[in-house]
């Protein structure tokens, strides 16, 4: 059973202490305490189901289904793994079908896709069930974090509770309170939004957007702008729409989200000359739709070493959202447990050893999520997403060199 434990202790007896309960930080937990490393995980979240954990991630064969290999979980990963969510339908804005891909069913119990799909609340329900009660602190929202008179870190959350660690990792994703006791570098916007919203029980209320979506995304991109719709285990369709546009664009761009209904119509007239399978996802819509700005940190961002304490994940490399982010997080975890069991005693050479391997590799995986990112939003994008994901498309080659994805 997932840890529960929540309240207002002072202190936290273990040497490693890691801030935030996401893919990275829960794979992290699970690989040390696998290595007889006691861990405690501090998260905000006052519970595991306190909020939604949105969509869906595929997870890839050399990062994140790696990591789970080395915990152990490859089993109850293939359990909830959807290999059939990497089918997918990409659509020019004019409706014209660009390419298609349909997963060969897998036998059972079987994995064989590269990077199957998992929702990222099955993911995190498979981690947290994989550690020891009393590992994660939920509702622990980190106010300011200090070196501690014996050395290590001492941590200041908002209950007024504090706990000290010799070792302190960040995972506190995009906006980490940890981050800045490293680098000054803070996320800059990518010049593009979102809008993101769900239809639930999709076969039962909606079976003919059920059949357009299909079992994995049904995708239409634009001149700049584009919109998706991806299957999740539990019934949803949920929905994203990406547009370029200011970082103020959500409260500037006149959609009242806080008042869903007129939110939903006023989407429609944005959207109202993309095909009738886009507007039919929107207006099916239930519940608030969300929106927000894409951010990222710099590509290549490094900092100088300071003892005991170290990032990982989003805190450390914030990219864009095209699917290399929580692969490189899990990752991170297994190189960083990696880099503990090689040092044993020495943290400090495990943190800068750990540092060195994932500055390079995340670097490069940042200016893949840059040029990636970039190609989705640009002029006839549609054509240089397709030949990135089929490039004997003569169509479309030019425009994927010229955009150097």
């Amino acid at each position: 059973m997932p840890s529960t434990t929540t309240g207002t202790s002072t202190s936290t007896a273990t040497e490693i202490g890691i801030v935030g309960g996401g893919p990275g930080g829960l794979t992290l937990a699970r690989l040390l305490t696998l290595r007889g490393t006691p861990v405690t995980v501090h998260e905000r979240d006052t519970g595991p189901d306190a909020r939604t954990q949105g969509g869906t991630l595929d997870l890839r064969l050399d990062t994140g289904q790696r990591a789970l290999r080395a915990a152990g979980l490859t089993e109850a990963f293939a359990q909830h793994a959807r290999p059939e969510g990497q089918d997918m339908l990409l659509y020019d804005r004019a409706g014209t079908l660009l390419y298609r891909e349909d997963t060969p069913d897998p036998a059972p119990g079987d994995v064989p896709s590269p990077q199957p799909e998992i929702d990222r609340a099955d993911l995190r329900a498979l981690l947290l069930g994989s550690l020891p009660p009393g590992t994660v602190r939920w509702g622990r929202t980190l106010r300011a974090a200090a070196p501690a008179p014996d050395g290590g870190w001492r941590l200041h959350f908002e209950d007024g509770s504090t706990a000290d660690h010799r070792v302190l990792i960040g995972a506190d994703g995009a906006r980490s309170r940890l981050r800045p006791l490293l680098t000054p570098a803070e996320p800059h916007h990518l010049g593009v939004n979102s809008v993101e919203g769900a239809i639930a029980a999709v076969d039962r209320t909606h079976p003919e957007l059920s059949a357009a979506v299909g079992r994995g995304t049904y995708w239409v991109i634009g001149d700049g702008d584009s919109f998706a719709a991806q299957r999740c285990t539990d019934g949803r369709v949920r929905i994203g729409l990406s547009l370029r546009g200011p970082a103020d664009w959500p409260a500037t761009c006149g959609i009242p989200f806080d008042r869903p209904a007129e939110a939903r119509a006023a989407l429609l007239e944005l959207f109202a000359d993309w095909p009738p399978t886009c507007r039919a996802l929107i207006a099916a819509c239930e519940g608030e739709l969300t929106a927000r700005p894409f951010t990222a940190l710099p590509v290549g961002l490094r900092w100088e070493p300071r003892p005991g304490l170290t990032l990982l994940g989003d805190a450390a490399h914030l990219m864009p959202p095209v699917g290399l982010g929580a692969n490189a997080a899990m990752r991170d975890a297994l190189e960083l447990a990696d880099a503990l069991a090689a040092h044993p005693g020495d943290p400090e050479r495990a943190l800068r050893a750990y540092e060195e391997e994932m500055f390079t590799r995340t670097a490069e995986d940042a200016a893949r999520s840059d040029r990636m990112i970039e190609l989705i939003h640009s002029p006839g994008g549609a054509r240089g997403v397709a030949a990135f994901f089929d490039p004997a498309d003569p169509a479309a080659e030019q425009h994927l060199e010229s955009s150097g994805a």
